[in-house]
């Protein structure tokens, strides 16, 4: 049995006409002989519609009955749509989670998929053209709900391709694939035809909507082959895949940037053996993601220490800093809110040297201020002034010559 997996975002669920055209991508899909899964999300704006009713009847509301709530969002698509291919002629059924089932485990409102029933999707496929599947949602194995995060709808439709080994899963947004970077502040971002597992999660981890980085994850460990396509066009979009020699080739894939950081400095800390866990320990037990750290040279046996957080999380990261320091014996604690990350990516730097320093070279050049830098094996990130940021973008883009066309 051939078996082609096609998701759906809020935006092209959002209204009957651009059901429609969801329509059309499915009947091309059948007409080329293929049986259909399309995972849809919640139609656009649904699930924050849902939150904040959540927030208006409780101050703390219970996060396994949000589950129970916004899981409603992706019911009411996969229904709607579900009656539109059903007066086509087409024989299609509509599929919530739980009645597969897709298990999770209990983490509600963030759960990870733990299996899939392949047995069940088969024997329904045998009877059925096209299934039209809820995504964001499963449950646990004792029958509670579960939404699977901010994004899920693609981690469903991954995992839903890799528990029937499909040969590709195509994500339908309202972009027409994976740019070089984002094209609303470089007029020459490149739309690119291939990119790598690694090269994506990176971009999805510095803030690319395009995929979710779960499903990513989960493309990598299976060797789904994920294409990024756009609902309102017939461009083949972007392979996300596994890479190969000719990605190699290229030093630098794309840049990224994400303006959600606030650095935090701690002054005049000890500078002790157990130090570093003193300071961010307590940030772990409280569920803060801590990315980039720099701890001063020690003068007198006492340093600085800087890190960087979500600027959501900085009010609480505030709280928690002022009682380490009280504890460690540091000065005090200083923040800014007013910096951001920009990151070149490519998996080319692996076999590549001097990406750094062109970068920073690029930088220099136009005045722009390094804050704090950190390296992976394909990425290198600098946290500079925000306001310099979407220069920045567009230095390190052309520096790089990411505006030709490489394929």
């Amino acid at each position: 049995m051939d078996i082609l997996i096609k998701k759906f975002g809020g935006t092209s669920v959002a209204t009957l006409e651009s059901m429609k055209m969801v329509q059309g991508k499915i009947e091309e899909g059948l007409a080329s002989g293929k049986k259909i899964i399309a995972v849809l999300s919640a139609q656009a704006g649904e699930t924050n519609r849902l939150l904040a009713m959540a927030d208006k009847w409780s101050a703390n509301p219970d996060t396994a009955e949000c589950d129970v709530l916004v899981s409603t969002g992706e019911q009411v698509s996969v229904s709607l749509f579900t009656m539109l291919l059903k007066d086509a002629g087409i024989k299609a059924r509509s599929l919530l989670g739980w009645q597969i089932p897709i298990i999770t485990n209990q983490d509600f409102g963030n759960a990870r998929i733990l299996s899939v029933d392949k047995n069940a999707l088969l024997d329904y496929l045998n009877e059925f053209d096209v299934l039209v599947v809820a995504g964001f949602q499963g449950q646990t194995e004792d029958g509670r709900i579960t939404t699977l995060g901010r994004g899920g709808s693609d981690t469903s439709a991954v995992a839903l391709a890799a528990a029937l080994d499909s040969a590709e899963c195509e994500i339908y947004t309202d972009v027409d694939g994976v740019y070089t970077t984002d094209p609303n502040i470089c007029s020459t971002a490149r739309k690119m035809t291939r990119i790598a597992y690694d090269e994506m999660l990176e971009m999805a981890s510095m803030g690319a909507k395009v995929l979710h980085i779960r499903s990513v994850e989960f493309a990598k460990k299976y060797k789904i082959p994920v294409r990024v396509r756009s609902t309102f066009s017939s461009d083949i979009g972007t392979l996300v895949t596994q890479e190969d020699l000719s990605m190699e080739s290229v030093l630098v894939s794309g840049i990224a940037y994400d303006k959600d950081q606030a650095r935090v400095t701690l002054l005049n800390v000890p500078d002790i053996p157990g130090i570093a866990a003193a300071v961010f320990g307590p940030l772990s037990e409280h569920g803060i993601v801590v990315d980039m750290i720099v701890q001063n040279t020690s003068q007198d046996g006492h340093t600085d220490m800087t890190f960087t957080i979500s600027r959501k999380d900085l009010q609480h990261t505030l709280e928690i800093m002022d009682e380490v320091v009280k504890k460690i014996g540091a000065d005090k604690v200083m923040h800014d809110v007013s910096v951001a990350k920009v990151s070149a990516i490519g998996v080319g730097m692996r076999n590549h040297a001097g990406v750094a320093t062109r970068a920073f070279s690029a930088l220099t050049q136009e005045g722009i201020n390094i804050l704090m830098i950190s390296t992976s094996e394909i990425k290198i990130t600098i946290l500079i002034q925000e306001k310099y940021v979407e220069l920045a973008v567009r230095i390190l883009h052309d520096t790089f010559g990411l505006d030709w066309d490489i394929e």
